[in-house]
């Protein structure tokens, strides 16, 4: 009798409403424009349900959870319904992403082997300062830039125009909009204001890139492959808007920037221009301690030199989107690109787990007893985010 397929939880975080629930009641004849894209689009629990499918579909005893900001639920999957792999899509814990690099960590602690990126790279990479300063100090381009809490930078701050001005420690775009682009000093330090005023800082204060946009997906550890880079098309973004993604051209499919901007893949660029992106996509994953996937925005230069934008663990897995539509080209199926990442983690499978028992105390600082819940909101109680409207990607 043959063994049975290594049990897996696709272990996840979610409270409160899907925004993307609400598009479901949306009439796209009600907009004051034609849509290109469905506007109903993937759900977050959609999302963890398609892996959770696609991992039984090939023969995996495969079970969804979602630990729902109960720590103490976290707990008993680790330790009373032990699986063979956590595939491990918890995005926060408790309104907080700090937090999200103490989830993995409790599985290092608990000796349960999981997909995706260690705590160092959750956290480095949530800090984009820093992780600019790791890539710089290992030679990876990646556009001149400074970090400030103050919206009077000094007019000397040695930044050539354009300037992107951003939250320096939000992701999925949270902060990029059509006015982060700056061409002058009295606009940058408005925008810096607006920043600080609004996400507080640090602040990211970076040189823009004016030249192609790439998604750079990287699949496996020895050796990482790079997936097929996919370019932003965004020829048809009005005279106005720069040409960026922002948060609403990702996440909003009720705003038309989100049909306005394109995917494709594989990108236009050379053959020659191709061996660069991947040499820099593999090396800032190697820098940062990336591990099995990951995602690298990466801007093309007029010097023709690929600069590292920001390096991302752990990338939305909706199939057909960004990762998942390289990986398609790359001609890895949904389901295979699951069980490759899957079988990453078996590799590592930890053999003498440390002995934590019922009766032991948790040493992880989640603890239950010390932890106060934030105040929730309802975009920050989202896996993903949404629209700041009522409802919202492609992106």
């Amino acid at each position: 009798m043959s063994d049975p397929k290594p049990y897996i939880i696709v272990l996840y975080n979610h409270v409160g409403e899907d925004v993307y629930e609400k598009l479901k009641d949306v009439d796209p004849a009600s907009l004051d424009f034609k849509p290109e894209y469905d506007i109903k689009v993937t759900t977050v629990l959609e999302e963890y349900n398609a892996v959770v499918r696609g991992l039984r579909h090939l023969g995996y005893r495969t079970r969804g959870v979602n630990i729902a900001e109960d720590v103490r639920k976290l707990e008993r999957v680790l330790k009373r319904s032990k699986p063979d792999v956590v595939f491990n899509l918890v995005e926060h814990f408790r309104d907080d992403p700090e937090l999200e690099t103490h989830v993995a960590a409790m599985f290092e602690v608990y000796g349960v082997a999981y997909t995706g990126a260690p705590p160092f790279a959750l956290s480095l990479c949530q800090k984009k300062g820093l992780t600019k300063d790791v890539l710089a100090g290992a030679g990876v381009p990646t556009p001149r830039f400074r970090k400030t809490y103050d919206a009077d930078i000094g007019e000397d701050h040695g930044l050539r125009y354009p300037i992107i001005v951003k939250p320096a420690r939000e992701d999925a775009s949270s902060g990029v909009e059509q006015g982060s682009v700056v061409k002058d000093f009295d606009s940058l330090k408005k925008r810096v204001a607006y920043v600080l005023d609004e996400w507080g800082g640090p602040v990211l204060v970076e040189e823009f890139i004016d030249g192609k946009e790439l998604h750079v997906g990287v699949l496996g550890n020895d050796p990482p492959e790079v997936l097929p880079p996919i370019e932003w098309d965004f020829s048809e973004l009005p005279d106005d808007y720069p040409p960026l993604i922002s948060y609403a051209a990702k996440w909003n499919p009720l705003a038309e920037v989100y049909h306005k901007v394109h995917s494709v893949c594989p990108a236009r660029i050379s053959d020659e221009m191709l061996a660069r992106v991947e040499e820099v996509a593999v090396r800032a994953f190697e820098v940062t301690e990336c591990r099995d996937y990951a995602r690298l925005d990466i801007r093309i230069g007029p010097d023709d030199v690929p600069y590292v934008l920001e390096v991302n663990p752990n990338p939305d897995l909706t199939e057909g989107v960004s990762f998942m539509e390289a990986a398609d080209i790359a001609g890895y199926e949904f389901e295979e690109t699951l069980s490759a990442i899957v079988e990453y983690a078996l590799e590592r499978k930890a053999t003498t787990p440390p002995k934590i028992t019922s009766e032991s105390p948790l040493k992880t600082g989640l603890d239950p007893s010390n932890i106060t819940p934030k105040e929730s909101s309802a975009e920050n109680t989202q896996n993903r985010p949404g629209p700041n409207i009522e409802p919202s990607g492609h992106a």
